[in-house]
């Protein structure tokens, strides 16, 4: 079904410009349609959902807890996206509310806590045992090291398999997944591909969303991602768009000309 649209996607992307890795693939067929999916990009933001499935790994280790508090340290505090960086030092909050804010507003000082937290080798094992093997962990973000070892990088098909592991529950356990993809969901950067979606909400109060989709972006100068899962009615397909070279507008909305064709072949289907 897929297939459908790949002369549509390829003539958008042709007509835009820049760099794209694509990669979009049926949970339930199996079916992919991707385009420069191993290309090497820099994960801006979108490295936050490994990071996530880290702390969750973490937890379920036993090593951690996600009631846990930890308190908010001035040193602690970078710029960027964020709320965190505006808020009073000694602050408490839970691992959980941490993770929650580092998702679903991209929150860089939350996630440099959570990096602190788990540590490097915790976050490039969840990458893994996912199979992002075309994709790498070093950096924290907003935070720029003297001597560089190497930068944040992903594909389009790697974040496809992470977030496939995650839909299936493949790592961890359900219960770790469940809790993960319901973060997801709560997503607020909602200005790419889920852009020309229509409203979710039924008629009555109660009623079954339209859809639902459990994404995260990523930005920096001409770098524009969204990566996630699109469920609609009883489909579920991956939806990973990767960007650089052109600003973040153009790059958005050919980002959402893209879902809107992905939501309508399947809100068909």
């Amino acid at each position: 079904m897929l297939s459908k649209l790949s002369s549509q996607i390829s003539q958008l992307v042709e007509n835009a410009g820049g760099e794209w890795g694509i990669y979009l693939e049926d949970l339930h067929t199996g079916e992919k349609l991707a385009f420069q999916e191993h290309q090497r990009f820099y994960a801006a933001s979108v490295i936050k959902v490994p990071i996530m499935t880290a702390v969750f790994a973490e937890a379920y280790a036993g090593n951690i807890a996600l009631e846990q508090t930890i308190k908010l340290r001035r040193e602690d505090l970078v710029g960027g996206a964020g709320v965190l960086q505006h808020m009073t030092p000694g602050t408490e909050l839970t691992v959980q509310d941490l993770v929650t804010l580092m998702i679903i507003q991209s929150d860089n000082t939350a996630t440099n806590i959570m990096i602190d937290l788990v540590g490097t080798e915790s976050i490039r094992n969840a990458m893994k045992k996912t199979e992002m093997f075309n994709s790498q962990f070093y950096n924290k973000l907003m935070v720029v090291p003297a001597e560089l070892e190497g930068y944040n990088e992903i594909t389009a098909a790697d974040m496809g398999a992470h977030f496939r592991y995650l839909a299936t529950g493949k790592v961890l356990s359900y219960d770790s997944c469940l809790k993960m993809m319901a973060i997801l969901k709560q997503q607020q950067h909602r200005d790419r591909i889920p852009k020309h979606f229509p409203d979710p909400d039924g008629d009555f109060i109660g009623m079954v969303p339209k859809w639902e989709f459990a994404n995260k972006t990523g930005s920096v100068t001409k770098i524009t991602h969204d990566t996630g899962i699109l469920f609609i009615g009883s489909h579920a397909v991956t939806i990973c768009l990767l960007n650089k070279g052109l600003e973040q507008k153009p790059a958005a909305d050919v980002m959402a000309e893209i879902g809107r064709l992905v939501y309508d072949l399947y809100q068909q289907a």
